[in-house]
């Protein structure tokens, strides 16, 4: 009998432990195999089909260069397709995709209004029908700014053509300062608050040069790239700025650049060369991004409008300013707007974008190129 309970007993623990093993064994997950070289975080970012290797990191650089194509007597043309495109950074063919989206416009027009346009600004305040007809179209917004010593918010993103108007009248002629920069960048960042969706773009009215700015034209030109901000620009001529100004103004320097000679112990060099003249803004470009000792922009207004790849137009009279703002109109909403992600963005400094139709006898207009910020070693690859 004793023998009975004894092995009753035993076999009662014998199955109390395999059930007590059983869940122990459950409760324990199984050891997973991971790499050393890959943080668990990462392992997130793979594929889920090995073969599928991703072209670039995390931090992937997609760059919109917007396209305008014309034809040998300037009239637009539209209906081309993304096949119809080569375009090269830095001489290396790239993969572009069009993006054929329609997207709704949220403009900033920055005016300068200080008083050496007195007698310029009735000419301006006259815009804003045509804003509304010729620009923005049915979707699209306007903010206006102001500027002179201060940088002011006349009326936030609007589609109330009688508010853009209003705000257009209440521009005053103000102190001989002209914060073109500190202008620049406030509306960049009115335009960055703007969802992605929308197109946005800057109009600056104002003369070519910066009076007492605290921001740097290479942190306009920054933030501009990184929030997709294409720059226009009407440039308020300085022979009309002289002829219409309050007395005693100084008078302008109309030598040519060959005339005027340097201090004594300067010698001319590329920098102050590209300055003096106009067409390919690249060295400038360069020079503004590596922060060259001494450098004297004379022209940001231009630089900014070359850089963003939008265009630059003269005001004369009220005909050529409406002109220009038909245009840009024009422009804008036949477009291209080509992106990709370059191919060669292991190496630093300024990618130079050249962009080829295979079609004959058409002109192209696009940004010049952008600044990619990394390390000097990569720089040398």
């Amino acid at each position: 009998m004793r023998m009975k309970a004894a092995i009753g007993l035993f076999a009662f623990l014998s199955a109390f432990l395999s059930v007590d093993a059983l869940i122990a064994q459950q409760a324990t997950p199984t050891a997973q195999p991971r790499s050393p070289l890959i943080p668990p975080a990462a392992q997130l970012q793979i594929p889920a089909e090995p073969s599928q290797k991703p072209d670039f990191g995390i931090s992937v650089r997609i760059v919109m260069a917007p396209v305008t194509v014309t034809d040998r007597n300037g009239n637009i043309i539209e209906g081309l397709q993304p096949q119809d495109f080569r375009l090269y950074d830095n001489g290396k063919l790239q993969r572009v995709t069009e993006d054929m989206t329609s997207h709704p416009l949220s403009l900033v027009v920055a005016v300068q209004a200080n008083d050496q346009v007195e007698k310029i600004l009735p000419q301006i305040q006259k815009i804003g029908a045509l804003l509304q007809s010729q620009v923005i179209g049915d979707d699209g917004e306007v903010a206006v700014i102001a500027f002179d010593h201060r940088v002011q918010t006349l009326t936030d993103f609007t589609s109330d053509p009688d508010k853009i108007t209003a705000a257009l009248k209440k521009m005053k002629p103000g102190s001989w300062s002209s914060r073109l920069n500190d202008a620049t960048m406030e509306s960049i960042k009115l335009l960055k608050s703007r969802p992605a969706t929308r197109r946005r773009v800057l109009l600056l009215i104002a003369e070519a040069g910066d009076k007492g700015s605290q921001v740097r034209p290479r942190e306009v030109m920054t933030e501009s790239e990184f929030a997709n901000v294409v720059i226009y620009s009407v440039d308020i001529s300085k022979l009309m700025a002289s002829l219409t100004a309050t007395p005693n103004t100084p008078a302008t320097d109309n030598r040519p650049p060959g005339a005027v000679n340097l201090a004594r112990g300067e010698t001319s060099t590329p920098t102050t060369e590209t300055q003096m003249q106009l067409g390919d803004w690249t060295p400038l470009i360069k020079d503004i991004f590596e922060e060259a000792k001494g450098l004297l922009i004379k022209n940001p207004l231009q630089v900014f409008t070359a850089y963003s790849g939008g265009r630059q137009y003269s005001f004369m009279n009220q005909r050529a300013l409406d002109r220009a703002v038909s245009d840009i109109g024009a422009e804008l909403h036949s477009q291209y707007l080509l992106t990709y992600s370059p191919n060669n963005q292991e190496v630093a400094g300024f990618h130079n974008i050249v962009v080829q139709v295979t079609k004959p006898d058409l002109k192209i207009r696009t940004r010049d190129g952008y600044y990619l910020a990394g390390t000097p070693e990569g720089a040398k690859k």
